[in-house]
């Protein structure tokens, strides 16, 4: 991120209705315009987290991001510029019945609309855009996903400076705060199974969401690194297990062992192999990978890859 920039975060939310798919718009009192849910990020915050809750704050609504559909760069009055960062996000009927949304200063409407609507509707061509991005995920047919987040374990106690055995290994003061950090964005995907190595250092990386949405974590060796240096890792099996459920769901592991992870990804949905698997497996310590498949067609091959690193 710049210094001269301004980041924000928003949504196209979605939903079917009698079969056909609407897309939600808001009526701003203020600007007396009309546009997608968005806002400003707030200190501390990562743009996915920034998204669920400006989503949520303007429309009542609490929803899990799908895919990212684009990112808007304009100009604001103060010659700052200002970048924004979509993803497309179902509005289930649960959660519509629970929004609490009323008109107020900022918004005086909602609006559900056909995206074809949509498109005449916006007052911002930066906003057809975002639509216009959103209806080739409809065309192609992937519009309903759920990620597969590969998360490396935060910052450890360095193996040099430690005595005990290796998964043994703590969590540093940053490692600590970096775990805390991303529990908001791993929310925001949906994540509600967590899967580990049985390292400290991967389980105390989860710990705080385990925590946050009343989840315990499954251990297993199949992705460790102990069972990795020995040749006894099995990420195809826990990969396997995750694309079959199709459900959003996070796996903690180890650098060496990525690579593995992601390469099985590929495999087990019959997507094409390449350097986009190295860039996403390539992650720094607490950063993750949102790997989207589509809940329809698994077999269909990765949607898209994202990768989220926590500013601490």
């Amino acid at each position: 991120m710049t210094e001269t920039a301004v980041y924000a975060a928003g949504g196209v939310v979605w939903r079917i209705v009698d079969d056909k798919l609407r897309v939600l718009l808001i009526h701003r009192t203020k600007y007396r315009d009309v546009t997608l849910p968005k806002g400003k990020v707030d200190p501390g915050e990562m743009l996915a987290e920034t998204a669920v809750r400006e989503i949520h704050e303007e429309t009542g609504i609490r929803v899990s991001l799908g895919v990212p559909v684009g990112v808007s760069r304009y100009r604001l009055p103060s010659k700052r510029t200002k970048i924004v960062h979509y993803w497309a996000a179902e509005a289930t009927d649960a959660a519509i019945r629970a929004s609490d949304f009323v008109p107020n200063k900022e918004i005086a409407a909602l609006e559900w609309v056909t995206p074809k609507k949509a498109i005449s509707r916006l007052s911002y061509p930066v906003d057809v855009e975002i639509i216009e991005n959103f209806l080739r995920l409809v065309d192609e047919g992937v519009l309903r996903t759920f990620p597969i987040v590969v998360l490396r374990h935060a910052k450890a106690v360095a193996r040099e400076e430690w005595e005990g055995k290796d998964a043994a290994r703590p969590l540093t003061a940053r490692g600590r705060k970096q775990a805390r950090a991303i529990v908001g964005p791993l929310r925001a995907f949906g994540v509600r199974r967590i899967v580990s190595s049985p390292a400290v250092r991967c389980v105390k990386t989860v710990a705080p969401l385990a925590e946050a949405v009343g989840r315990k974590i499954d251990t297993t060796k199949l992705i460790s690194q102990n069972a990795w240096e020995d040749g006894r890792s099995d990420a195809r099996t826990v990969i396997g297990e995750r694309v079959r459920s199709r459900k959003p769901a996070v796996l903690c592991s180890h650098g060496p062992v990525l690579p593995d992870i992601l390469s099985e990804l590929a495999l087990a949905t019959g997507t094409l192999r390449g350097s986009y698997l190295g860039s996403a497996s390539a992650l720094e310590f607490g950063a993750f990978s949102a790997v989207h498949l589509s809940v329809d067609s698994p077999g269909s091959g990765i949607v898209t890859i994202e990768t989220h690193v926590p500013k601490v």
